[in-house]
């Protein structure tokens, strides 16, 4: 007979227990251990591949109400959560059992016990065991994040996983599609707040007459609409992180209630003269630099330097050359566990072709051209053609050209693509609309 290959550890103070379960267990299980000292218990799990333990509910002479085992399961559940127990427990002692359960127990066994049962309760703890694990893994792929290799990258994730710990206020600086969501919402996940709120705010897309209603909240009859008492965006966030996206894109005489906020840590809705306490973390983003626009005079120097306690540069794709043929090998996996189409894989010219492209629109036009492809690609190979990057001619990108040259180049053709559809460029673009209009203006397109 084949035995599983699991680890099951047996604590009991009394030997003949141990003996007499090793015996049985040994025939099944691949790795049988056995501890009558229950002080041992999480060493002995810190040190061994553990899926299933076996938990007698009481050690000391003359006691039997089972808080001893009670005790010791809180402490295995908080230190090895994946890791399954079993109780053991005399005939009359079932009330115990059932508190355990209540408090993560998988089960219990009577003792005496019948040996094909404890066996059977066993096999389904492995197999419990199996499935918290892969839930586990299912959850730390779909948060994982891909860093890249490049200098750069890895300097701002470095530099991000040590303020991570910290409650500093972050601004992150990055051209559109460069991943500045993706590094808040890393800052977020690997802070002491992962479990609270993480409220993501694009300022670009808010117009003046709704700002302060949504970011700070409201009270009834505060306005017309206002029917009832309602949180604003920073109140929804309190005890978490609030992300506040294309902060360049404030007005100035909206940047003054915003300092007023971040600067003293409370809220006031409107309508409302009640000051409400904030326990927030704040995190900002912008593709502007904001330290030029200070000396101009068209951003707050004070809110500037209020919000960039710690500033983090994430580069463009064609700084990070070296990174893309893995980067595409992300998006595609991502994509394909998405689209259920798992069989797919990049031909070499599409993949010649990836690294030979510009990338003007970063990530996000990365990430938009192989979904696109997910889609509409009816074979496992993923050509060229179904990325729309056959054509492609390897970019030498000059020095002298101004990103700002580079940006109006990339915005005229995505419009001239979509017929000026100002949604489909600016979903392509990675902008909200608000901030396309902006930059339409800028650049005084569209007025041939």
């Amino acid at each position: 007979m084949k035995k599983t290959q699991a680890g099951i550890l047996v604590i009991d103070d009394k030997e003949d227990i141990l003996f007499a379960s090793k015996l049985v267990l040994k025939k099944h299980f691949e790795h049988i251990f056995t501890l009558p000292d229950p002080k041992k218990a999480i060493a002995l799990l810190a040190e061994n591949p553990i899926d299933v333990v076996l938990l007698d509910m009481n050690y000391r002479m003359g006691l039997d109400d089972g808080r001893e085992g009670i005790y010791l399961l809180k402490e295995i559940k908080t230190f090895s959560p994946k890791t399954v127990v079993i109780l053991m427990t005399a005939f009359g002692k079932v009330e115990t059992a059932v508190e355990g359960l209540k408090l993560g127990a998988f089960d219990y066994i009577l003792k005496p016990w019948d040996n094909d049962k404890l066996v059977e309760v066993v096999k389904a703890a492995v197999t419990e065991s199996r499935k918290l694990r892969k839930q586990e893994q299912g959850a730390a792929t779909n948060n994982s994040y891909f860093i890249g290799e490049s200098t750069a990258i890895k300097k701002a994730y470095s530099l991000a996983a040590k303020v991570a710990r910290t409650d500093a206020n972050v601004l992150i600086l990055g051209e559109n599609g460069t991943g500045k969501y993706v590094m808040a919402n890393y800052i977020h996940q690997n802070s002491a707040r992962s479990s609270q709120p993480f409220i993501h705010v694009d300022l670009g897309a808010l117009s003046e007459s709704i700002f302060e209603s949504e970011l700070f909240g409201y009270a009834k009859g505060a306005f017309t609409d206002a029917k009832a008492d309602t949180p604003g965006r920073f109140e929804l966030a309190n005890n978490g992180t609030i992300f506040l996206d294309e902060i360049g894109n404030v007005p100035l005489h909206l940047q003054s209630k915003l300092l007023q906020v971040i600067q003293n840590r409370q809220v006031i809705r409107l309508g409302e003269g009640k000051a409400r306490p904030l326990n927030v973390r704040i995190i900002t983003a912008t593709n502007i630099d904001l330290k030029k626009e200070a000396g101009l005079k068209t951003f707050r120097e004070d809110l500037y330097y209020r919000i960039n306690t710690m500033e983090i540069i994430l580069p463009p794709l064609r700084e990070r050359r070296e990174d893309l043929a893995a980067l595409a090998q992300f998006l595609l996996s991502k994509m394909a566990d998405k689209y259920e189409r798992a069989d797919l894989e990049f031909e070499p010219f599409a993949l010649q072709q990836i690294q030979n492209h510009a990338w003007n629109g970063n990530i996000r036009e990365m990430e938009n051209r192989i979904e696109r492809a997910v889609i509409l690609c009816d074979e496992c190979i993923i050509t060229a053609a179904d990325l729309d990057l056959e054509d492609i001619i390897e970019i030498q990108t000059e020095k002298d050209v101004q990103l700002s040259d580079i940006e109006k180049h990339t915005i005229d053709k995505t419009l001239q693509k979509h017929n000026f559809n100002i949604s489909k460029a600016a979903d392509e673009l990675g902008l909200s609309r608000a901030a396309l209009y902006r930059r339409i203006e800028k650049y005084e397109l569209g007025k041939h």
